[in-house]
Protein backbone atom coordinates (compact mmCIF):
# COMPACT_ATOMS: atom_id res chain seq x y z
CA UNK A 1 0.00 0.00 0.00
CA UNK A 2 1.26 3.47 -0.98
CA UNK A 3 1.27 6.05 1.81
CA UNK A 4 2.52 9.63 1.65
CA UNK A 5 2.48 11.65 4.35
CA UNK A 6 3.00 15.70 4.02
CA UNK A 7 3.93 17.63 7.08
CA UNK A 8 5.48 21.25 7.72
CA UNK A 9 2.28 23.59 7.14
CA UNK A 10 1.41 26.21 9.46
CA UNK A 11 0.68 30.06 9.61
CA UNK A 12 3.38 32.52 8.55
CA UNK A 13 3.77 36.19 7.66
CA UNK A 14 4.07 37.56 4.70
CA UNK A 15 7.39 37.22 3.52
CA UNK A 16 8.16 34.40 5.92
CA UNK A 17 9.48 31.03 5.46
CA UNK A 18 8.56 27.32 5.67
CA UNK A 19 9.63 23.46 4.61
CA UNK A 20 7.19 21.45 3.83
CA UNK A 21 7.94 17.31 3.56
CA UNK A 22 6.41 14.22 1.74
CA UNK A 23 7.68 10.71 3.69
CA UNK A 24 6.69 7.98 1.03
CA UNK A 25 6.26 4.34 2.23
CA UNK A 26 5.06 1.33 0.60
CA UNK A 27 7.26 1.27 -2.55
CA UNK A 28 10.54 2.60 -3.51
CA UNK A 29 10.19 5.80 -5.18
CA UNK A 30 13.76 6.51 -5.70
CA UNK A 31 12.48 5.94 -9.57
CA UNK A 32 9.44 8.02 -9.52
CA UNK A 33 8.92 11.37 -10.59
CA UNK A 34 7.15 13.49 -7.62
CA UNK A 35 4.99 16.74 -7.54
CA UNK A 36 3.62 19.27 -4.84
CA UNK A 37 0.17 20.95 -6.00
CA UNK A 38 -2.06 23.14 -3.70
CA UNK A 39 -5.58 24.16 -3.37
CA UNK A 40 -7.42 27.01 -1.86
CA UNK A 41 -11.07 27.69 -1.07
CA UNK A 42 -13.58 26.97 -3.83
CA UNK A 43 -10.45 26.52 -6.19
CA UNK A 44 -9.31 23.60 -8.58
CA UNK A 45 -6.12 21.93 -7.28
CA UNK A 46 -3.28 23.20 -9.04
CA UNK A 47 0.63 22.88 -10.03
CA UNK A 48 3.51 24.21 -7.84
CA UNK A 49 6.96 22.15 -8.56
CA UNK A 50 7.97 18.51 -9.43
CA UNK A 51 11.30 16.57 -9.12
CA UNK A 52 12.19 14.01 -11.67
CA UNK A 53 13.30 10.35 -9.77
CA UNK A 54 16.84 11.39 -9.73
CA UNK A 55 16.09 14.64 -8.89
CA UNK A 56 18.42 16.35 -11.86
CA UNK A 57 15.01 17.72 -13.31
CA UNK A 58 12.61 20.58 -11.85
CA UNK A 59 10.00 22.15 -13.17
CA UNK A 60 7.72 25.17 -11.19
CA UNK A 61 4.68 27.02 -11.83
CA UNK A 62 5.58 30.75 -13.04
CA UNK A 63 3.61 32.18 -9.68
CA UNK A 64 6.02 30.10 -7.55
CA UNK A 65 9.90 30.10 -9.24
CA UNK A 66 12.58 32.40 -7.41
CA UNK A 67 10.50 31.61 -4.50
CA UNK A 68 9.99 27.90 -3.74
CA UNK A 69 12.68 25.00 -4.23
CA UNK A 70 11.76 21.30 -4.34
CA UNK A 71 14.13 18.79 -3.49
CA UNK A 72 14.65 15.11 -2.20
CA UNK A 73 16.68 12.89 -0.60
CA UNK A 74 15.76 9.15 -1.74
CA UNK A 75 17.90 7.60 1.11
CA UNK A 76 14.63 8.99 3.19
CA UNK A 77 11.87 8.74 0.60
CA UNK A 78 10.78 12.35 1.20
CA UNK A 79 10.12 15.14 -1.40
CA UNK A 80 10.77 18.89 0.11
CA UNK A 81 9.78 22.08 -0.80
CA UNK A 82 11.21 24.64 0.72
CA UNK A 83 9.04 28.24 0.20
CA UNK A 84 9.98 31.50 0.67
CA UNK A 85 8.82 35.39 0.26
CA UNK A 86 5.54 33.68 0.95
CA UNK A 87 2.51 35.24 -0.31
CA UNK A 88 -1.42 35.63 1.63
CA UNK A 89 -1.81 34.17 -2.18
CA UNK A 90 0.03 31.04 -1.25
CA UNK A 91 -2.51 29.85 0.82
CA UNK A 92 -3.76 26.65 0.42
CA UNK A 93 -3.30 22.95 1.27
CA UNK A 94 -0.32 21.64 -0.36
CA UNK A 95 -0.21 18.24 -1.66
CA UNK A 96 1.77 15.74 -2.80
CA UNK A 97 2.17 13.35 -5.70
CA UNK A 98 3.70 10.47 -6.90
CA UNK A 99 3.59 9.19 -10.72
CA UNK A 100 3.70 5.50 -10.63
CA UNK A 101 1.88 5.18 -13.94
CA UNK A 102 4.44 7.42 -15.94
CA UNK A 103 7.85 8.55 -16.13
CA UNK A 104 9.78 12.01 -16.00
CA UNK A 105 7.73 15.12 -14.56
CA UNK A 106 4.70 16.36 -15.35
CA UNK A 107 1.73 19.38 -14.16
CA UNK A 108 -1.27 17.41 -14.32
CA UNK A 109 -3.09 16.20 -11.41
CA UNK A 110 -3.85 13.09 -13.43
CA UNK A 111 -0.45 12.43 -14.06
CA UNK A 112 0.12 11.26 -10.42
CA UNK A 113 -1.75 8.17 -8.79
CA UNK A 114 -1.20 8.56 -5.41
CA UNK A 115 -1.81 11.54 -3.08
CA UNK A 116 -1.09 12.62 0.49
CA UNK A 117 -3.68 14.14 3.10
CA UNK A 118 -2.15 17.94 2.71
CA UNK A 119 -0.64 20.12 5.03
CA UNK A 120 -2.71 23.63 5.46
CA UNK A 121 -0.30 26.31 4.06
CA UNK A 122 -1.40 30.15 5.83
CA UNK A 123 0.06 33.17 4.95
CA UNK A 124 -0.68 36.53 7.06
CA UNK A 125 -0.90 39.82 5.07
Amino acid sequence: QVQLVESGGGLVQAGGSLRLSCAASGRTFSSRAMGWFRQAPEKEREFVSAISGGGGRTLYADSVKGRFTISRDNAKNTVYLQMNSLKPEDTAVYYCGVRVGGIGVATGTSDYDYWGQGTQVTVSS
